[in-house]
């Protein structure tokens, strides 16, 4: 009998490959795909009716305050998704014997490190959106202790607003473009990032802790945008490469944020694609919509 699965934030780049996977798979789970729409997860008594009434099984928790550089100004909304929230879900997952899995972020770490990060590393967030996500993390193991955590970074899908869209678009129209080079991290395909939750929430045995994945490899944001191009098959744009310095944001961002992978795959037997591999097969699907 298929287990019943709620996939909050369904509206989003992760939300919708989620529910792509989903239908790959039928028969597998009766799913439930909500967002602000149909349940709003800063109201805890939604959010516990919801799971009550559908007999939710498992949760997995998509949904986000992602707007970087907004969150420095918006801190009230920022910190009402990013951890009221999520303590809501916790709640309702022990409540009514729901497992939980959650998407964090690579913004919990300062980004002053040299390899890549390990999941029981330090986190020391510099940003409010970087902090409120490590907060909900902590909210999330002090209501329900035997959740998955799962940290990612730099995501990119066909869906909604991202940097290899809006890199598109830019190159399309401008004759130069100026881009951070001395940020080094790793892009994720949402997709890759679906199919490896899927993996791990039909796992014989539920595996709790904090795991990291990105796809594999590590790019600048510039060599990243350069690809992007390469691949959409844009030659009239000259990508200029500037340092972070000349380049000032509200937020700070991680210098180097790469995630080390080897739990992830070693727990659950995931082969994680390579980044470019991912981009490729991304971008067909983009210029095809475009």
């Amino acid at each position: 009998m298929p287990k019943n699965l709620l996939v909050t934030g369904a509206g989003g780049q992760l939300g919708n490959e989620m529910r792509n996977v989903i239908a790959a798979n039928q028969g597998v789970f009766d799913a439930f795909f909500t967002d602000v729409d149909t349940l709003d997860i800063t109201d805890a008594r939604a959010v516990n009716e919801f799971v009550e009434k559908n007999s939710i099984d498992i949760i997995v928790n998509c949904a986000a305050y992602t707007a970087v550089d907004r969150a420095e100004d918006d801190m009230v909304m920022c910190a009402k998704l990013n951890i009221e929230a999520v303590a809501n879900l916790a709640s309702a997952a022990r409540n009514f014997g729901a497992k939980l899995l959650h998407i964090s972020t690579d913004y919990v770490f300062d980004g002053y490190g040299y390899r890549p990060y390990e999941e029981c590393d330090e986190p020391n967030p510099k940003s409010v959106y970087g902090s409120t996500k490590l907060n909900g993390e902590r909210e999330l193991m002090k209501f329900a202790p035997d959740s998955i955590i799962v940290r990612t970074s730099w995501l990119y899908s066909p869906y909604g607003k991202n940097f290899v869209k809006t890199m598109i678009a830019l190159g399309k129209e401008r004759d130069t473009l100026s881009v951070v080079c001395d940020q080094v991290g790793t892009p994720t395909a949402a997709h890759d990032l679906a199919t490896a939750i899927f993996a791990i929430i039909t796992d014989k045995e539920w595996r709790s802790g904090i795991y990291h994945f990105s796809n594999e490899g590590a790019i600048s944001w510039y060599d990243f945008t350069k690809a992007i191009h390469r691949i959409a098959g844009i030659t009239t744009c000259n990508v200029k490469p500037i340092k972070s310095k000349d380049y000032p944001t509200r937020a700070v961002r991680p210098f180097y944020s790469v995630l080390d992978k080897s739990k992830i795959k070693s727990t659950f037997g995931i082969t994680i694609p390579y980044w470019e591999d991912s981009l490729v097969k991304c971008i067909a699907e983009i210029t095809g919509q475009l």
